[in-house]
C-alpha cells in the first residue's frame, strides 16, 4: 500500500501562486512517478504535471508551462507544486498521484480556488 497525503490548497486572487505538497509514504520504490492531476466542476480529470522521482525529469500541461513547477524532496518523500501566475481557469481539485508499473495510487484531492 502507498499512502499520499496532500496540501496546501485554499483560495487566492487571480495573479496569485500557491505551494501543493504531497507526501508519500507506505510500499514505495526508487523508480516511479509522482504526478499532479486536477478537475474542474463538470470537466474530466487532466494531467496537470509529473516527475521522475529517480531522474528528475518532469513534464508539464501545455496549459500550465511557464507558470507550475514540480519538484521534489527525496528526504523528504514530497513532492510539491508551486503555481504561479495563477488564472480563474486553474480552479479545480488537485490530486496527487503515484504510478509504478501497474501500480497507481491517488490521494485525497485538495481544493485550489482562483477568485478573478
Amino acid at each position: 500500500q502507498v499512502q499520499l497525503v496532500e496540501s496546501g490548497g485554499g483560495l487566492v486572487q487571480a495573479g496569485g501562486s500557491l505551494r501543493l505538497s504531497c507526501a508519500v509514504s507506505g510500499r514505495i520504490f526508487s523508480d516511479y512517478i509522482m504526478g499532479w492531476f486536477r478537475q474542474a466542476p463538470g470537466k474530466e480529470r487532466e494531467f496537470v504535471a509529473n516527475i521522475n522521482w529517480r531522474g528528475g525529469s518532469t513534464s508539464y500541461a501545455d496549459s500550465v508551462k511557464g507558470r507550475f513547477t514540480i519538484s521534489r524532496d527525496i528526504a523528504k518523500n514530497t513532492v510539491y507544486l508551486q503555481m504561479n501566475s495563477l488564472k480563474s481557469e486553474d480552479t479545480a481539485v488537485y490530486s496527487c498521484n503515484w504510478k509504478w508499473g501497474f501500480l497507481d495510487y491517488w490521494g485525497q484531492g485538495t481544493q485550489v480556488t482562483v477568485s478573478s
